[in-house]
């Protein structure tokens, strides 16, 4: 196949539309469903991200994007039973290792993964496509699929899932090229390599990174080069746990990623995985009222006609006090950032939110003042000299 016609672009509008390699064969195959534009997009943005988490830890990785950022990331690492009831795995569903990896990855943000394309590094098995089935997803890109999972899978959506295989070995070109008012932009594509030797220079006071931070690292700085700029991440124990992407302030970065890496760690709470939804209430219900349940305007969910629609009994508040209590448990947790921190309020966020260990690129005439503040509160950062803008 050496073209794929869409259906329309980026909106219904901008039509005709298609993907093509100036007569080269296309390194995937769609094995069921129509894929548009934006899916495409979200697909090879996704995949590259996976390809690349799975060479650079040797562990089965997996995304959730969504309008070309990833809402999460994660490589295979077991469940907890907590982590099972925050994720909504189905009771009795083994999962092998790329499956934990995917439902870790969904559940960094699940509200943001409502509608995502998910990306395998490995082959999609029976129990990717027995938890996938059950959630709210536009397509799949992954390597290989098994017989069984195929079958899975195509039964979604009315049959119209989209199943994508991708060309593992496929690797581009050197140079890429894009348009824009029809100006011709190109450049060579960025291939740089992101790996632990980059967290070498830590010039703060902390000199020493566990190996579960490197791997946190390497998971923020993967998922970053594939991220809208600016952009920030934070990981914990092998997966993203707040991605904010496409802000024109890093603090705004800092903030917004560290407002849904405290919402991860909420959802934890005993409070919040005891809560009595009803029976046969829909997960992307039941993670909304979860959103607002954690949220500063949980009265909201409180109301009469409306806590009837999700539980069976109306639940406790989840009081401030409480909150903050859980809060400080919040520890060693990982940051990476695309681009410098320009001033220390990012630090001062991050630290918020249990942030521990922090790589970034570094070269602002005020790094000193950001790694004494570092410094301050016993925080290890690297600087990787590596920007990782992406548009």
């Amino acid at each position: 196949m050496t073209e794929y016609k869409l259906k329309y672009g980026c909106n219904p509008n901008q039509s005709p539309a298609r993907v093509h390699m100036d007569g080269k064969e296309l390194p995937f195959t769609v094995l069921n469903g129509s894929a548009g534009y934006i899916n495409l997009l979200d697909a090879f943005n996704a995949w590259q991200l996976v390809k690349e988490l799975k060479a650079a830890t040797g562990l089965p990785s997996a995304a959730s994007f969504k309008h070309v950022s990833p809402a999460g990331a994660a490589v295979a690492h077991p469940l907890s039973d907590v982590d099972r009831k925050v994720c909504f795995v189905p009771d009795g569903l083994e999962l092998s290792p790329i499956a934990s990896a995917y439902v870790r990855a969904r559940g960094c943000d699940r509200v943001s993964s409502f509608g995502d394309f998910a990306a395998l590094s490995d082959e999609c098995d029976e129990s990717v496509a027995n938890f996938l089935v059950r959630e709210v997803s536009d397509g799949i890109i992954a390597p290989s699929y098994s017989e069984k999972a195929l079958e899975i899978l195509k039964s979604k959506r009315r049959g119209n899932y989209l199943i994508i295989q991708i060309d593992a070995d496929y690797v581009p070109e050197e140079m890429e090229t894009k348009q824009v008012f029809g100006i011709k932009f190109e450049q060579k594509r960025n291939n740089c390599q992101i790996t632990m030797d980059l967290f070498n220079d830590l010039p703060t006071k902390v000199k020493e990174l566990p190996e579960i931070a490197k791997i946190d690292l390497l998971i923020s700085m993967i998922t970053l080069k594939y991220t809208q700029s600016n952009s920030v991440c934070y990981c914990m124990g092998g997966q993203t746990i707040g991605v904010g992407a496409g802000q024109q302030s890093r603090i705004a970065c800092t903030r917004l990623a560290g407002t849904k890496a405290d919402n991860y760690f909420l959802r934890m709470h005993e409070k919040v995985t005891s809560l009595p939804f009803i029976d046969g209430v829909r997960k992307c219900d039941a993670d909304n009222a979860i959103d607002l349940y954690i949220s500063d305007d949980a009265s909201e969910l409180f109301k009469d006609g409306v806590w009837q629609r999700y539980f069976t009994e109306k639940p406790e508040p989840f009081t401030k006090e409480e909150k903050e209590a859980w809060h400080k448990k919040m520890t060693n947790v990982a940051l990476g950032s695309d681009a410098f921190f320009p001033f220390e309020d990012n630090i001062e966020r991050a630290v918020q939110s249990g942030v521990k260990y922090i790589a970034q690129p570094g070269g602002s005439v005020r790094d000193q003042a950001v790694i004494d503040c570092c410094d301050e509160h016993g925080i290890a950062m690297a600087m990787t000299g590596i920007r990782l803008f992406h548009h």
